[in-house]
């Protein structure tokens, strides 16, 4: 008799809940993420990409498109909310007031979350293997930055530019030793970029060599005070023959706007009679041709080639 009555209250049970209608279900759940937010908290900028959630509120629970002018909107909010300058927990605090304000919430839990970071943009140009933009997100230092461009170029120069942006000024530039970063490696040079950087790479300067060398050619200078006319005739691959005793170096003079001519007694220097010159970038150094040596050593070969033929002939005439 139990076990009847047992089994006669499930069934009825069970139609009770048949005849129940279903509760219609949220979309998002009481306290849902619309989208990935899991990157670091940081300061908001126009086009950034917020995730908004309000507790048990899915009409609110969205993802929001910072304006240029660093505000946002959700609806049934009549005011803008600001975010520009702020990080998401005080934008949580200021949705909640204007929710509250306006008579829409009593008391709400609002979750605010980064999606997209538009507002930090960091660009790596110049002799690079690949310029780049990117979003500087979290922690980020020059090198990380560099690596992101695959590195230095060959054809890179000595120093690093880093240009900091200064709201309502011009950019501070920052100029940064290669050798330093890279060979010694000091650490106050490995800076912290917080976004909005432009780190420029200029390519090395050249010094060009002309005339009697066997190498002709642009030759990178990286450091500017360390370049003297024997390194870069080392470049050249050395003189070529008959190279004339004094040479010339073709400068630009800043002042008068005009290249001036400084000779160069080239002769005295190779057999160490006089000290090596420093070279700067841009200049142009001339080898002239030795035209009278040029002259004695072919008149010099022209003869021998005719003494020669002439004893060839009178063997071959004795010969008969």
């Amino acid at each position: 008799m139990t076990l009847r009555i047992f089994l006669c209250f499930t069934v009825a049970a069970f139609e009770v809940l048949a005849q129940t209608p279903n509760r219609p279900t949220h979309l998002y759940g009481p306290m849902a993420d619309p989208g990935a937010s899991n990157l670091p908290a940081q300061k908001i900028g126009a086009d950034d990409l917020l995730s908004i959630s309000v507790y048990d509120a899915p009409e609110l629970t969205r993802t929001v498109r910072v304006s240029a002018d660093g505000t946002i909107r959700l609806p049934m909010l009549k005011q803008r909310i600001e975010a520009g300058g702020k990080l998401p927990a005080d934008i949580e605090s200021v949705i909640a007031r204007a929710l509250i304000a306006e008579g829409i919430l009593i008391d709400p839990v609002v979750t605010v979350g980064v999606s997209e970071y538009h507002s930090r943009p960091i660009s790596v140009v110049g002799s690079v293997r690949r310029p780049v933009t990117f979003q500087a997100v979290g922690h980020l230092t020059l090198l990380e930055a560099l690596a992101k461009a695959e590195g230095l170029h060959q054809d890179a120069g000595s120093e690093i530019l880093i240009t900091q942006p200064r709201p309502g000024e011009p950019g501070l530039v920052t100029r940064i030793a290669v050798k330093e970063l890279f060979d010694q490696a000091k650490p106050e040079l490995n800076i912290l970029l917080r976004g909005g950087e432009e780190i420029r790479v200029p390519e090395a300067r050249k010094i060009f060599v002309v005339g009697n060398v066997k190498k002709p050619g642009g030759f990178m200078v990286r450091e500017s005070n360390n370049t003297t006319l024997l390194k870069v005739l080392a470049e050249a691959e050395g003189l070529a023959p008959f190279a004339a005793k004094q040479a010339f170096i073709y400068r630009r003079d800043q002042e008068k706007n005009e290249k001036k001519e400084i000779p160069i007694e080239l002769a005295k220097i190779m057999e160490r009679k006089a000290a090596d010159v420093p070279l700067e970038p841009e200049d142009l150094v001339y080898i002239p041709d030795n035209r009278r040596a040029r002259a004695t050593i072919g008149a010099i070969e022209k003869t021998a080639a005719f003494g020669l033929a002439t004893v060839s002939g009178m063997l071959i005439w004795r010969g008969r």
